[in-house]
């Protein structure tokens, strides 16, 4: 996947920026980071969207800033020449989809059915926008439409919200959502950076869905650790279920036979996309033991941290 789109999929949320003062630009892309959010797709919808473009990315050059509702050849040409990373359209037109590829900018073009999503495959698109997302069919048409367009990537805008983000992100289809309930315009206008940051925050914990699963306990032998687990289950009625490296005591409590990674055990966290957690995380300056990662299908289901937590390693789970 093209470099763009690969952070713009580890990201998850693409907020939908429509911005009427240029001198709020930098203040809006530091709360947008801040939140946890380093992405925008500033609108050609307000007049002066590539001077917004061209200020974000040069004084905030962290933040990965596109250009949406992009509607000619012309506004493509204005907004990679501002410093635009993406470009994306409401619908499916083939002159700046070409124009888009010639500059070597990824572009995601509006499509809702079968023909506009088979155009942008012949012309070598790796992902695409499906707009308006509820409007045109919402979870039910992407899954629908994953048999014959298999390989085809898309961002679902238009009606996504934080109530129904997951369903779509939860798509093997689906590489991130737009959308602009964490940017509304009257918080814009009012200045309340703190609240779009506190939004960007909210977002990204229900994107993500940590949880913590159970807790590992190790013990120095098997019999130690059948010890353990039965008491357990006969101080909470847990159900004793024996594996082959540990027992489980109903479904928190890992009995590890032999002692393993932590000083004191391990904590496992649940989340939504175990890919898309360790981005975040990295991104943050935290790092992973990759040896420990276990792989499915080509996305990973498993992996440990680096560092320990109060003695306790901690891996991250599919949930």
């Amino acid at each position: 996947m093209n470099e763009v789109l690969k952070r713009i999929s580890d990201i998850g949320i693409v907020p939908v920026v429509k911005l009427e003062d240029i001198e709020k630009a930098v203040p809006l892309a530091k709360a947008l980071v801040e939140g946890g959010i380093p992405c925008a797709e500033v609108t050609f919808r307000a007049a002066g969207a590539d001077q917004v473009i061209a200020k974000i990315s040069a004084e905030v050059p962290e933040m990965l800033v596109g250009a949406g509702t992009v509607v000619s050849v012309e506004q493509a040409e204005k907004a990679i020449g501002a410093g635009a990373k993406f470009i994306v359209s409401p619908g499916f037109d083939a002159e700046v989809v070409a124009y888009c590829i010639e500059k070597g900018v990824p572009i995601t073009p509006g499509t809702s059915n079968p023909s506009e999503m088979q155009m942008g495959m012949k012309m070598g698109l790796e992902v695409v926008k499906f707009f308006p997302a509820e409007q045109a069919g919402g979870v039910n048409y992407l899954k629908a439409v994953s048999g014959p367009y298999a390989s085809l990537k898309f961002m679902p805008t238009g009606g996504v919200n934080a109530k129904n983000m997951n369903d779509y992100l939860s798509q093997k289809n689906v590489i991130a959502c737009g959308g602009s309930w964490m940017v509304k315009g009257d918080m814009i206008a009012a200045g309340d950076f703190a609240g779009i940051t506190a939004l960007c925050k909210e977002a990204v914990r229900t994107m993500h869905g940590f949880e913590v699963r159970h807790v590992g306990i190790n013990c120095a032998d098997e019999a130690e650790a059948e010890k353990v687990a039965k008491t357990f289950g006969c101080l909470f009625g847990f159900e004793y279920k024996p594996g082959n490296s540990s027992i489980f005591s109903g479904t928190g409590v890992e009995v590890m036979k032999s002692k393993y990674l932590g000083e004191k055990g391990h904590i496992a966290v649940v989340c939504n996309n175990v890919d898309r957690a360790v981005a975040y995380f990295e991104s943050r300056g935290v790092a992973f033991n990759k040896e420990s990662a276990k792989v499915k299908d080509g996305r990973t289901k498993a992996i440990y941290f680096a560092e320990e937590v109060g003695g306790f390693a901690i891996h991250l789970l599919q949930k």
